[in-house]
């Protein structure tokens, strides 16, 4: 298996690593091909996920988590700079085929390490207990792709807040994923996270191949998809969240925002509040369309819409639609 080297050591995103498993797929001349990459933290969304359904958006907003969507389907992964995330790349061939070479090979280069490690269902591998690895795939014209996860020392807090969206403030046409059990890979080997991605490299890989600067640029407009608010909202059916909070010399709010795309389609506020000096109706209709980001939400009431509620004034009003304090 030929292992993919990148020409520098510059810190990426996961869409540069989505779309690089492209490109290579596309380009690359070997049958197998490999590499491993890490991330500062990061939600990446399956394919056919609701979003808003699988994560707390408004968390990972709040605490710099970058969200993606990647091409396969399967489950929403959190994955930060504890994590290694493992790229295969081969030729096209039954699902169940490729996903069992690919977890036969991640499974015994982590036994000769000396990880007890084992398959569990269609494509988990587990140790000590839990699960350290899962795996998603997709294909292209001629060849397969098959991606995952490691944890080595991941953030388990933050893992489990950014992949759980609070339930009572959310209704969608969409069913979210089951939690389970995992393991840190630090606790069953002496390797730090270095040697663990020299070791796997060593006992996958018998050779290599570079990337020039000019396939690292066409891979970055590439990743471009997969960083726009199209791609990673752009599926999720309707769904409503509410946002409720009582606010000194206003009242309670609540505003219950209905979003389609990752933009809001509609918009109503509730509760004990005093109507101001704009219509409500005008507000409403200031809103929809704009996603839940505080710049573009300050864009849209820049005509003083948030008025509409005595004592309201918009960065108030953008901390409540966004959950912010």
């Amino acid at each position: 298996m030929t292992y993919i080297d990148l020409p520098d050591t510059e810190a990426r995103d996961a869409a540069f690593y989505l779309a690089m498993e492209e490109h290579v797929a596309r380009h690359a001349q070997a049958d197998d091909c490999f590499f491993t990459w890490q991330v500062g933290p990061s939600v990446i969304f399956g394919r056919n996920q609701v979003a808003e359904a699988e994560a707390d958006i408004d968390y990972c907003r709040r605490r710099g988590i970058a969200t993606f969507r990647r091409k396969s389907g399967g489950g929403c992964v959190y994955a930060d700079r504890g994590n290694v995330m493992m790229s295969y790349i081969t030729q096209a061939g039954p699902v169940g085929f490729t996903y069992n070479k690919y977890v036969s090979l991640v499974l015994l280069a982590l036994r000769r390490m000396g990880i007890e490690a084992m398959a569990s269902g269609r494509n988990d591998i587990v140790a000590g207990g839990g699960k350290v690895s899962g795996t998603a795939f997709y294909r292209l014209p001629g060849r397969s792709i098959v991606h995952g996860t490691l944890l080595y020392d991941t953030d388990t807090e933050n893992m489990a807040r950014a992949l759980t969206p609070p339930a009572d403030k959310l209704q969608a046409k969409g069913v979210k994923s089951v939690g389970q059990r995992i393991a840190l890979l630090k606790d069953m080997t002496p390797l730090p996270l270095a040697g663990l991605k020299a070791a796997l490299r060593r006992e996958l890989c018998n050779g290599s191949l570079m990337l020039t600067a000019a396939d690292v640029a066409t891979i970055e407009q590439m990743a471009e998809e997969y960083r726009s608010p199209e791609f990673i909202f752009g599926k999720n059916p309707p769904c409503t969240i509410t946002r409720s909070r009582r606010i000194e010399g206003v009242g309670s709010v609540e505003a219950r925002i209905s979003l389609h795309a990752g933009k809001i389609c509609n918009v109503s506020f509730t509760g004990d509040f005093l109507p101001g000096d704009v219509p409500t109706e005008r507000l409403e209709e200031a809103l929809r369309g704009a996603r839940l980001e505080p710049g573009i939400l300050n864009k849209a009431i820049s005509g003083g819409e948030a008025g509409a509620i005595r004592g309201m004034d918009a960065p108030t009003l953008i901390s409540l639609l966004t959950e912010q304090t």
